[in-house]
Parts: structure tokens; sequence; C-alpha cells
């Protein structure tokens, strides 16, 4: 029976690591991660888990721990954001390119400089192309319930890649809610025993981990990568399912909120999401077809998806919560669009930066970027494709 709980987003996570109990957690703290790998280190001293808690010297150290203690054939998850994250980047490509089923929560954070530590997405869209699986949550239950469902995407015998699970740091990070957790024994049961594959500490099947790969087969070996987390998206579906049935609360791919007669609507990711949730609510009163394309999978991108439900419409405002230098439009504003180039009828599409370093992003900012994308349906032009909100200029 579900208990319900006054947790932060940082505690949901703990919790979930605890119910997972995993064998080893490496991590060295960086705001606003930080509660999460406390909470859990307590646990820990409790003996409310039998996992091996590595403290470490940086955040590429436990990384580089994660890889060791995943490739022996440990469960094995860890957290961090931000600079953080920047500093194992040399490790994550390491983690998915040996299909070390790692979890690991990331507290979304601006990267330096300048020094800055609340939310944007930064961190997470540096290494979406790492080879990790990422799925974005919209609030402390969605952290929670995503957590325990990496588990089993990334432990899967036709996945075995890394997951990072991401929350708006502070917003959800730092933030109490109502949280529904699920029985130890119903996470357990869920999540079952981890089967290893190909182990290093089986002495009796010695095999090979990071060895020299030159032009004969590094190619080869990329492919594969490649076709691997192209073929995440059936299980990701799968998985999430299953939970649903356990927990009730479904999820997907994508979640379309209100989108079933919508002609306008937003693209958001993260806590967004719930503030754009409202504003949808509000304009409907107001007799326009609005609604909002939340992506809860970033990687892999769930391309068709994504066509099928933005293509009928007359237009679409993409809000991204981190910069592309010298590119055109924030990550997500570009794989939307790219998605969408093939199709034979697509919507009108703009782009609007916001919510940087943590700037908030309020109910009338996406209000005026639904009155932006319906001027440009009524003028049939694209004037400015990518814009700001929220920006003191």
């Amino acid at each position: 029976m579900a208990k319900i709980l006054s947790l932060s987003g940082n505690a949901a996570v703990a919790h979930a690591m605890r119910q997972i109990n995993p064998a080893v957690v490496a991590a060295y703290p960086i705001t606003p991660q930080t509660a999460c790998v406390e909470q859990f280190a307590e646990f820990v001293a409790e003996g409310e888990v039998d996992t091996e808690f590595v403290t470490v010297e940086s955040e590429h150290s436990a990384m580089s721990a994660c890889v060791g203690a995943a490739a022996a054939g440990g469960r094995v998850m860890t957290a961090t954001s931000a600079n953080g994250l920047a500093l194992m980047w040399e490790i994550i490509y390491i983690a998915a390119s040996m299909r070390l089923p790692i979890v690991m929560m990331v507290a979304n954070r601006a990267l330096s400089g300048n020094i800055n530590i609340h939310c944007d997405h930064s961190d997470t869209m540096g290494a979406r192309d790492a080879g990790w699986l990422q799925l974005f949550s919209e609030n402390a239950q969605e952290v929670y319930d995503n957590t325990i469902i990496a588990i089993r995407i990334a432990e899967d015998i036709s996945v075995r890649l890394p997951v990072m699970v991401t929350q708006d740091g502070f917003i959800i990070s730092h933030t109490l809610e109502r949280v529904e957790i699920l029985e130890d024994s119903e996470v357990t049961s869920f999540i079952g025993a981890y089967q290893p594959r190909y182990p290093l500490l089986d002495l009796s099947r010695p095999v090979t981990y990071g060895p020299f790969d030159l032009f004969d087969y590094y190619f080869e070996h990329k492919w594969l990568q490649i076709e691997a987390i192209d073929n995440c998206l059936p299980v990701i579906e799968k998985v999430s399912q299953e939970y649903g049935v356990l927990s009730g609360r479904t999820y997907s791919l994508l979640e379309l909120y209100k989108m079933d007669d919508a002609e306008l609507a937003v693209v958001a990711l993260g806590s967004t999401c719930g503030t754009a949730k409202e504003t949808v609510d509000m304009l409907r009163t107001l007799g326009k077809k609005a609604g909002l394309l939340k992506i809860r999978c970033f990687r892999p991108f769930p391309k068709e998806a994504v066509v099928q439900a933005l293509a009928p419409l007359k237009g679409v405002a993409v809000l991204d919560r981190s910069v592309t230098f010298g590119g055109f439009g924030g990550p997500l504003f570009t794989e939307i669009r790219s998605a969408l180039y093939d199709a034979p009828v697509r919507p009108y599409i703009i782009d609007f930066l916001c919510g940087l370093g943590g700037r908030d992003i309020c109910g009338t900012d996406i209000e005026m970027a639904f009155r932006r994308i319906e001027g440009v349906v009524q003028k049939s032009r694209i004037d400015t494709a990518v814009d700001y909100l929220g920006l003191r200029v």
C-alpha cells in the first residue's frame, strides 16, 4: 500500500534509492544535488540499505568508481549537477560505450560562468550526445517514479545503457511536495534482482573492458551504440506502462495536455510544464485552442511521436531552458524543428530561450509565447524564429 509523504525532489530520489538498495553508490556533493546523497548516506549509516557508499574527491572520480563497480557486476547509482556533470564528461562517454546500466539523478543547474547555482538545462543538454538515456521530471512525484523506472529500463537486456533522471534544481529538488511512495517490497519486486552481463569478477569467464579500439573496429562499435539507443523507445514505453499498473501513475515518452483539438501548443521540459498546464487551462477559458506537449524522454528523442502530436497544429512555441551558442535556437527547438522537417504538413515554429540561471518562467511568459505564435499564424509569416522570454533589455 502506498504511503503519502511530504518530500523535496532530492528526498524523493533518496527514498527511491533506499528502496532500490543499489550495490554501490559513488558520489560527490554539489549544489543543488547535495541533499539527495546526504540523505542516502544517512540510510547507509543507519543500516537501511546494504549499499557500499563510496566517498570520492571529485565528480570525475565518482563516475570512474561507478564505471568500475558496474563493470565488476554491481547495480550502481549516483547523482550530480551542473559543473559536476561537466567534470564527469570524459567518463560518461565511457560508461555508455561499455553499455553499463548506471542510473544517475541530475539536479539541473546552470553551468559557469558566470557562477550560478540555480536551474537551467545547460548541464544535461551538454551531455545529450554522450549515449545516455535522459528522462525529464515535472515534479517530485515524477522524479521518484522516474528513478525506479530508470533501473528497469537501464538493465533491460535489449538496452543496457546508462540513464539520467533529471529534476529542475531548487524548483523541484528543494521544494516540499506531496509524494506517494510505494512499499519497499513493491519496488523490490518491480525492479527484480540485478543480472550482470560479463562481470569482471566472474573469474571463470574473463573479459576485457575499455580496450584500444582503432579505425579497424571503432566505427562499427559506435554503430552498435547508435542502434542500441535508437531501439530503446519501445522498452521505455513498456516499462513505464508496467509501472503504471503498479502505481496508478502511467507515463509515456510524451505527455499530451489538452492536445486533442489544439491549434496552438507550447513544448517544454521539466517543471515548466506545470506552469504551462495552468496557462493552457486559463487560455481555454478564453476560448483559445491551446495545448502543451511535455517531453519526458529527450534521449532517445521520440521523433515519430513528436511529429504525430505537432504536425496537425497551426503553431508551436518551444521553450528552451538552455542555450546553443553560435547555433540556431536551443537544443529542444532544433530537435523539434528537425523532426517536423519531413512531415507533409507542419506548423509554424518559433523558439523562446527562457529561465536561464533560475529566472522564473511565469504564466504570463507562457501566455506571451502563445500570443506570439498566434500572431505568426495570423500573419502566415515568421519574422523572428528565436526570441526570449523574461529577458530585460
